[in-house]
Parts: structure tokens; sequence; C-alpha cells
């Protein structure tokens, strides 16, 4: 059973390139054609889908886990489709012949051979198991590191380790210096290990760019059904000579930007720092659970370790165990991220090491600086979670904030960035000493304060362009001044009980969610932080058509959204009906894990994977839409606007002025602002002239009754 996510080559506006499959007459398999001229209207599917895969043969269904029983029993295999080639005319594409892939099947019997003269032999080293942070290969039996590369590339990797461990004899005669020795080699060391990020089984084919992919498209190992092989020698793509320019590039960078001062990197324990007198201490800690590094760093650590091995005792020393550092319970030490998989699945567990680890790290730096120093923490997660933990970790080692700035450092033409909410910027937060002798502040004040620093703020951050979750985020350092300047906040209303950093963050988000929401509403795009007076169903819908409009938007940045507004996912999607998990149908995929466990995927570079889109009117159809119901809870506001645009499309005139007389919108200013909002909305989408139309329908007919209304209403008054 051919398993591909999609059969698309090439699907380009000007190109398309599509692969055929033809069953068998035995039905026992397929045979693979290609159309270098195929029209768009070929499915965008191959023979997957989230939920499993269907054979093009008999049409029997394996669902996910099918595959990853066969994969953990070692029935999973490789089958060479297709041949891209440079033509005259840029790329082309062909069926392979049978030498090429007789050649690829002879490479299985080298690799003995040339890895008995590598040190540790072919890389067998176990990666992390099954249920480990960003891992999900490990479920479909590719649990050892040489298993993510074909036989091939695996023997195009020993060879370039052989040659440059050949090489090292005709540095030494060059240089004799260690110095030199141990500089050049490490960078033939580094070479290689960019060669290896482009020449994996998990790279995939971009069909949209007619490239290769990054084994790391995002910080992660996910099973990649259709991957790409280039040959290592090319001068462009991943090959050697290629990744030799990127290398040359960063040493003349690295060159410009140390010239002027000496750096000293010393390989130890944050926790384990000697009395110091220092000014200034710049960190950029572990994102909580947002990467594991380490044990994606083994990747390259495997090949880095078989290369340098014996270039000089410190270097062996570094390299001495089988994999990078990890988290040392006996220690209580080692590499701090939050990841359950390494607490026996206790996320709670792991959840508390990480904020003591942090706790630990901080004070440390605290110990270390000046009564004067700064302390600068550079941190970038959507998830308050993480925030949480961070701030508590900061007040606990005895800081307070002082200020922060969002500086836009992240690669926006990452995969993981392209039609995604992923954060732009990382918040920069300056730390000072907190006061010894400071005592407990209390909520009140400190929620003055807090306001009044906000608002001082986001005005500057709205016009300097930040948007979405950044923005969310960028209040953070400005509240934080307020907060952090004690070492506990006491509640005044209930003796005995503190202000924990959860309940101040949620108040935090939800002035800048209701700011956001009042330029949304404003025609002249002026908002007050603090203003609220819309019901939060229709504040998240706001946020969310502002931000997306009705395309996917990652589930990260809809859950933000959604707490920040005091919401669930299952209240949006199951009681609300507003929101619908996954893309649309026929969208395309991202490449790479698409789910949380990591898989899928498809060929383009749309993501697609774990998002929330918001429901068009239209498809809100339930017969409760806009009604109290039983519950008797509010209805949301734009529940109410999606009713009436119902009964307007349906010509029934009298159940609208029925409606707005029961729920009095006649006059109310804030059901008009948003009318109005929504139709600006409309007009940013071309394919909306329909909910365009009847927004401006209903805005005019409530003009009208409403003018009526209100003479009807003044002639009363005066008794006429």
């Amino acid at each position: 059973m051919p398993l591909l996510k999609t059969c698309w080559i090439v699907k380009k506006s000007t190109k398309k390139v599509f692969l055929i499959m033809h069953p068998l007459a035995d039905r026992s398999g397929v045979k693979f054609d290609i159309d270098n001229n195929a029209d768009s209207e070929k499915p965008d599917t191959g023979t997957m889908n989230r939920a499993g895969a269907t054979c093009p043969c008999c049409y029997t269904i394996m669902t996910m886990e099918d595959l990853r029983v066969e994969g953990r029993g070692g029935r999973l295999g490789a089958v060479m489709t297709a041949v891209v080639m440079d033509g005259p005319n840029g790329k082309e594409y062909r069926l392979p012949t049978s030498y090429e892939i007789s050649m690829a099947e002879e490479a299985s019997s080298e690799l003995e051979k040339i890895f008995a003269e590598i040190p540790f032999g072919l890389p067998s080293e176990a990666m992390a198991g099954i249920g480990a942070l960003g891992f999900s290969v490990p479920l479909y039996g590719l649990d050892q590191w040489q298993k993510i590369f074909t036989p091939r590339q695996l023997l195009a990797l020993g060879m370039l380790v052989k040659a440059s461990r050949d090489s090292l004899v005709e540095i030494s005669d060059i240089y004799s210096e260690k110095m030199w020795r141990e500089a050049i080699f490490s960078f033939l060391a580094i070479l290689l290990n960019k060669t290896a990020g482009k020449n994996s089984n998990i790279c995939f084919w971009i069909n949209s760019d007619e490239k290769i992919g990054h084994t790391f498209a995002r910080f992660a190992l996910p099973i990649v059904w259709d991957f790409a092989e280039i040959s290592v020698i090319e001068k462009m793509g991943g090959g050697w000579l290629a990744q030799s320019e990127w290398v040359a590039r960063y040493l003349e960078h690295g060159l410009e930007a140390t010239k002027h001062g000496r750096v000293r990197i010393i390989k130890q324990s944050a926790v384990d720092v000697a009395a110091q007198d220092v000014d200034i201490i710049v960190t950029d800690p572990p994102y909580y659970d947002a990467i594991p590094y380490s044990d994606l760093m083994d990747f390259f650590y495997v090949w880095l370790r078989r290369t340098l091995h014996g270039l000089s005792p410190e270097i062996d020393a570094v390299f001495s165990e089988i994999s990078g550092p990890k988290w040392s319970h006996e220690d209580n030490d080692g590499e701090l991220i939050d990841d359950s998989s390494r607490f026996g699945g206790d996320k709670e567990k792991s959840k508390k090491n990480y904020e003591a680890g942090m706790a630990r790290a901080f004070s440390a730096c605290h110990q270390a600086l000046r009564p004067e120093g700064r302390l600068v923490i550079v941190f970038a997660h959507k998830h308050p979670d993480a925030w949480e933990t961070l701030v508590n970790a900061v007040i606990k080692a005895g800081f307070t904030v002082t200020g922060s700035w969002p500086i836009k450092t992240e690669m926006g033409a990452r995969i993981r960035a392209i039609s995604s909410a992923a954060l732009a910027s990382s918040i920069w937060l300056v730390c000072r000493k907190r006061d010894p002798k400071a005592k407990a502040g209390w909520d009140k004040s400190v929620i003055n304060e807090m306001q009044s620093n906000i608002v001082r703020c986001l005005r500057d951050f709205w016009d300097a362009g930040i948007r979405g979750p950044d923005f969310v985020w960028s209040a953070t350092g400005p509240a934080l001044e307020a907060y952090s300047r004690y070492p506990a906040v006491k509640k005044t209303s209930e003796p005995g009980q503190l202000m924990g950093v959860d309940e101040f963050l949620r108040q935090v988000r939800r002035i800048v969610v209701d700011f956001v929401v009042g330029n949304v509403l404003s025609s002249k795009g002026e908002s007050s932080a603090g203003e609220r007076s819309l019901d939060d169903i229709t504040t998240y819908y706001l946020l969310h058509r502002n931000d997306f409009g009705f395309e996917g938007a990652q589930a990260g940045t809809c859950i933000l959204y959604m707490v920040s507004c005091n919401l669930s996912d299952r209240e949006l999607t199951d009681a609300h009906d507003l929101l619908a998990r996954g893309c649309r149908s026929g969208s395309s995929a991202s490449k790479g894990d698409t789910d949380d466990a990591g898989e899928g995927g498809g060929q383009s570079m749309k993501s697609s994977g774990n998002e929330f889109r918001l429901k068009a009117w239209s498809a809100r159809r339930h017969p409760s839409l806009g009604e109290e119901g039983t519950s008797g809870r509010v209805v949301p506001m734009i529940d109410q606007v999606h009713k009436l645009m119902h009964l307007w499309k349906a010509g029934n005139v009298a159940k609208v002025n029925d409606y707005l007389d029961r729920h009095s919108l006649r006059r109310s200013e804030i059901f008009s602002r948003l009318i109005q909002a929504l139709i600006e909305q409309s007009r940013r989408d071309s394919k909306n002239s329909d909910e365009r139309s009847l927004l401006e329908s209903l805005a005019n007919h409530l003009r009208n009754v409403g003018s009526t209304s209100q003479t009807l209403f003044d002639k009363q008054s005066n008794g006429q």
C-alpha cells in the first residue's frame, strides 16, 4: 500500500506535475506514472488523510494505529517514485530507471564496510522514546538515529565522515598549532552536520517551490510519508558544496561580530555559578514546553561525536556520553524544559520542576549581579502557563521587572511561521534586584498601577504595528512592573489570600483584549484600555475575525485568546458552534506533523494542522441560534447578528423587527457599532460579498426603524 499525503510533485500556477498510480491487474500493488502537464482538477490528497490510509487497489482502510503497529514491526518500507533533473527550462520530472533503483538498494551492502572505519560505527543510538515531546517517529518504529536515514543517505554521510577524518592528517601537516587544527576540523564537522540536516527521511519536497525542505522545518521530528533524497555532491540545495557556502558565510559573520571583544564559552550548569560581580546578565532561557532542545540536538550530536573523536582530550570529554546532556533526577540538574515524559507522564510534577529549576537559575543570577546590576530575560511563548511559570520564578529569585520591549527576533520565512500564528517577536524583560526590605503589596493598588502602565504602552505598541499574540504579550512587561515590585500581593477582600500570577496576568490579558476589540469597533481606530461593553463570545469572535478572518488559525493562539476571554475551546466549538476544528476541506496540509501526535503532512507550505477556524454566519443554522434557551444564558451579540442575517435573508422583515424589539437592539449603540465593524471586516474579504450585502441592508434597516421608533417615542413622551 503506497502511503502518500499528496500526489502533487509540482503545484504552481504556471506548472503542475502529478504522480499517477495505476493498480496492477492482480491488485498486488501499483504502477507509477508522471503527468507533466496536469490540470488543477486533480485531488490534493494522496492515499492518506488524518485518519489513516486507503489502499488504491482494494480500498482497504488502515488507521494511524494500524500504521504504527506495522512500523514498530519493521514492515514500513520506502519506494522511489520520481526523479527530478535540471532541464533547459527548469526542473524536469521522470520515473526512476531500474538501474537507479538497484543502485539505491546496493547502498545497504556497503554500510558495514564504511562504518567499520568510523568511531562508534553506525548511529544506532536510541532517540527519545514514545511520548517524548516533539517526537512522533518512534511511534512508527524509527527509534534509532540510523533509522531516519535511507541506506544511501547513511552511506553518503559515512563517506563524508571518513573523508573529513582522513583530511586531519593533511590539516596537521599545514597547521602545526593545535588551535588551528581544532578550529578548521571543527568547521568540517559542522559542515557535515549541515549536510545531514538536508539528507534524512524527514526531508520533504516542497511542491510549491520545487525544492527540498530541512529535517528541522520546526522543532520536532515528525513522521514524513513522502520524502525527498538529494545527491550530496550537488552544488545546490542540501549538497556538501552548497552547505559549505553557508558555513563560510557564518564564519564571516561571526568574525565580524566578535572582532571587538573576546567570547568565552563554558560548558556548565546555569545554577553552578561562582561568586561574581557583574553588571548585566542576558539570558534566553528554555521556552517551557516549546522545544525539546537536547533530544533534538542528538540528531547532530551523534554525527559530531563520530567526526570529532580523537581530535583532543577536551573534545572527547565533551562527547564522552552517547547522547547530549538530559535532566538528571539523581543530581537534580540538567536540561530544563517542561516534558512530562521525563516524569512518568506527571504533568504537574514536570511543571513544578521547571519552575523550581528556573528559580534556582535566576537566584544564581541574583547572586552574581552587583546591587545595581540588571538581568535581561528573552522569552517567547503563546501559552499563558509558560508566562505564569516564568514570572513566578523571577519573583521567587528576588527580581522585579523594570522594563520590557517586544523585539522582532523570529525568522518570518520559517515554515512554522508561514500562514500561521507563530510569534514574530520575543519579549525582552529587564529586571533589577528587588529591595530586600520590600513588603507585600495589595491587589487594588497593584491593579490600578498596572492599568496606568498599560495605557501608556498599548497605543505605542499598536501604532508600531504589533498584532496578534505578540500584542497580547507585549503588555506583560509593563504590567509586571507593578506586580513584581512586591514579594507577594495580598487580596483586600479576602484576608490571608494572595493574588497569584495567573490571576494577575488573566486581568492583564483581558485589558489588552478589550483594547484590541475597541480598535475594531471604533470607526476612528481609537480605543482605550479597560473598556468592556461586549460579551465574551462576541469579543472572541472579533479578535479571531480581525486577525485570521475565516482561515485556519493555530490552536495555540486561539487558546490564548480564549483564556483571555474566559472561554474554553469546548464552549466555542460545541456549546456555541462558533468554531470548527481543522482546515476547510480541500485546503492543503502543511508538511510534517499536523496533529498533536505529530502525524500526517502534505506537500505545500500552507498551515492546516492543529487549528481552529471561524464558522461563517451561513454555517450557523442551529434552531436555538440567537435565543436564550432554557438555561437563561445571555445571548451573545454575534449570535443576535447572525440570527438577524438569517431572518433578513429569508425575507422575514416582520420577524426581524420583532427580534430587534424583543432584545432591545433598535437603539443599542454597541450593536450598531458591531454591525459596522463586521461590514468593515467583510470588505477585507472579497469572498464575503453576500455577508457584506446582508450586513449593509441590516444596518440601513436598523437606522430607518431606529429613527422611526425614536420619533414615535418622542411623541409619546410629549403626550402627542
